[in-house]
């Protein structure tokens, strides 16, 4: 029974693409065993591919932890090319296929079916609903959302977002299992379809958009705008903190008329 982060010893990873191949290999760099679980045999040799590429470039870097080897972090992956075998004994299950509700629904139907009981099963999902998602499994209270930022062995965010039937367990053992192979976890309270980071970076975009086609600026001058400016300064202490730089009453009052110019009703 899977009780504490501590008890998770081996993971495996559903999918070979973009995200699928670089959170197998971050787990690897933090010790885990990782059975890396795809479709065939060209597919784990395409995601092994890029996984030791990867891996060379924290090599070179220094990147690696101390006493440890590529070939060491290469050895810990195993890829496996049905689900069946490449599921069975692990204690963390997290899926990384295709951004569609059905695919993933149908993945998760046959993935459960071969897991351990006690295993926790998470999705990689950029924001479709985990309510959703859990609603095809017989114990829908042990899946939550693990939702890696690309590239997932770099940057630092998960989001881990619980369903309707999530069990708070769970949600604070993924927390804690993010926390302990480097990342900066962030614990959503309920879910809502693209989670925190994407319904900020398309509000964001959404905005991009509308000053270029208004011919308020172009593409380049509205990422420079970003760049050299909310992007500098978000990253150190988000917007929300932001608002004591500037001070409330400022951003207050410049809310009072921006507002309504930027709602569209």
């Amino acid at each position: 029974m899977i009780e504490t982060v501590d008890d998770i010893k081996t993971i495996a990873n559903v999918g070979t693409g973009t995200m699928g191949h670089a959170i197998t290999l971050q787990f690897a760099l933090s010790g885990y065993p990782v059975h890396l679980v795809g479709r065939g045999e060209a597919s784990l040799e395409k995601a092994m591919k890029a996984i030791r590429s990867d891996a060379e470039d924290f090599a070179e870097a220094g990147l690696l932890k101390d006493g440890d080897t590529l070939d060491a972090v290469l050895a810990r992956i195993t890829g496996y090319a049905d689900y069946a075998s490449g599921v069975a004994d692990v204690d963390f299950v997290i899926e990384s296929v295709a951004e569609n509700l059905d695919i993933k629904k149908s993945v998760w139907a046959e993935v459960e079916h071969a897991a351990p009981k006690d295993a926790i099963l998470s999705t990689n999902t950029s924001g479709l609903s985990p309510t959703a998602l859990q609603s095809v499994l017989k114990k829908p209270e042990r899946f939550v959302v693990a939702h890696f930022w690309n590239p997932a062995q770099l940057m630092p965010l998960v989001e881990v977002v619980p369903g309707e039937k999530t069990d708070p367990k769970v949600v604070d053992i993924t927390f804690d299992l993010m926390a302990k192979i480097g990342k900066k976890p962030a614990k959503i309270k309920k879910e809502s379809l693209g989670f925190v980071g994407n319904r900020l970076q398309l509000a964001v975009l959404r905005e991009a958009f509308h000053i270029v086609q208004q011919g308020i600026a172009d593409a380049a001058t509205v990422d420079d705008v970003m760049k050299y400016s909310l992007g500098r300064r978000w990253n150190l202490v988000g917007p929300i903190a932001s608002i004591d730089l500037g001070g409330l009453d400022v951003f207050y009052n410049i809310s009072t008329y921006l507002f309504d110019d930027m709602d569209n009703g």
